[in-house]
């Protein structure tokens, strides 16, 4: 009866790690995650949306929203492969409706750093990073959206 056991979970572990090397193979290593950091706040956001082996994807993430002081510097950190691509971070209003402006950050740059908390006039905005489109999905990218609220605003 111990034989029967061994065998059996044995043959569970084989099978467990078959499927595991068999996820790895696919070669989906889902959305990566974006760093932002402002003063003592260091977080990481997932997407809400992303290209992942030639399928657009939408997620239900709830962006962060991030209190921050005037003048203080935000530095945005994306992926590898996102920086392999390209990117942008495009301002948006507090209802992430109207586009107030974009900044192009350089091919190969993990970490874009030259916007302060006063580089936006309205109090509120959302900063979203963006995938440069004309991957596998064509014109769907990968966005991260964040939350800015100016103390003293």
């Amino acid at each position: 009866m111990v034989v029967g056991r061994a065998a059996t979970a044995t043959a569970t572990a084989t099978a467990t790690l078959l499927v595991l090397v068999a996820g790895c193979g696919r070669g989906e290593t889902g959305p990566g995650e974006v760093g932002v950091e402002v003063g003592a706040q260091d977080l990481s956001v997932r997407p809400t949306q992303y290209c992942l082996d030639g399928e657009g994807q939408r997620y239900d993430t709830t962006p962060p929203i991030l209190e921050v002081s005037p003048g203080a510097t935000i530095s945005l950190t994306v992926p590898d492969a996102v920086a392999d691509r390209g990117w942008s971070v495009q301002v948006f209003d507090d209802e992430l409706e109207e586009q107030l402006g974009a900044v192009d950050v350089a091919a190969g740059t993990t970490t874009y750093d030259e916007i302060t908390s006063d580089d936006v006039v309205p109090p509120a905005f959302y900063l979203v990073v963006v995938e440069d489109k004309g991957g596998d999905c064509g014109e769907f990218s990968g966005a991260w959206p964040i939350g800015f609220i100016r103390a003293g605003g």
